[in-house]
């Protein structure tokens, strides 16, 4: 165990230099540094409150964040079209194809940023449903342009386990392939797609504004009517 601890740490060292200053860096560090602390015992976990606290601290951040607002300016691919093929990584940098998911139906998630008020709502509402998404044999795939360092730490403090893909290089390609990257912002438009067993685009929501959340009620439906014997309403 010491060695494999060993390892992540030499790793963790030889990539900390890359990460660009912001909040996603604060947040590994942060999260680097309770690492180190919980191992002080030999639990792996961090026990002392001040520990427990700070841990609370990084997965609150996105409260104090900046809001982010106004309108959408892009509609999204329309329904019926193939859904582009995409390879990106997962925050353990996997990478993660549409087409690995031929068959059964897909939830892609495009939001703007990780640690940000409405997206860490977003997601963690997802998390509590997810056994919703197992029932409807459905895979659930969040996508921003956040590396996947960011991804990593925002999982883990925000308790994420669904895939979270990084379109950070080329920096929102695959946004722009689904017709939802806003240039003037850097990111993408909040915007969810159905993708049904066969690739096709069954269901796609762009949000009005960035702050809103989409319907969960009308996201179960769209995949609901593609159960077997269920009917498009």
């Amino acid at each position: 165990m010491a060695s494999h601890w060993n390892e992540l740490e030499t790793r963790f060292t030889r990539l900390e230099p890359q990460l660009i200053n912001g909040p996603e860096k604060e947040a590994v560090s942060i999260l680097h540094a309770l690492i180190l602390a919980s191992r002080q015992d030999g639990s792996g976990q961090p026990t002392s409150p001040d520990l427990s606290r700070s841990f609370e601290q990084v997965a609150n951040l996105y409260k104090t964040a900046p809001a982010m607002d106004g309108p959408a300016q892009n509609p999204g691919l329309p329904v019926g079209v193939q859904a582009p093929d995409f390879s990106l990584p997962d925050a353990s940098g996997k990478r993660v194809r549409l087409s690995d998911y031929a068959g059964q139906p897909v939830v892609l998630v495009f939001y703007p940023l990780d640690w940000s008020p409405a997206c860490s709502d977003q997601l963690s509402l997802y998390q509590s449903e997810l056994d919703t998404f197992g029932r409807l044999h459905t895979a659930l795939l969040a996508i921003s342009v956040d590396s996947l360092y960011s991804h990593g730490a925002w999982a883990a403090v925000r308790g994420i386990t669904f895939p979270l893909l990084s379109d950070f290089q080329p920096h929102g390609e695959v946004a722009r392939r689904y017709q939802v990257y806003r240039p003037g912002n850097g990111f993408s438009e909040r915007a969810l797609y159905v993708i049904d067993p066969a690739g096709v685009i069954h269901y796609r929501h762009v949000a009005p504004r960035l702050p809103e959340i989409p319907d969960i009620g009308e996201l179960f439906a769209a995949l609901k009517a593609l159960q077997p014997g269920e009917t498009a309403p």
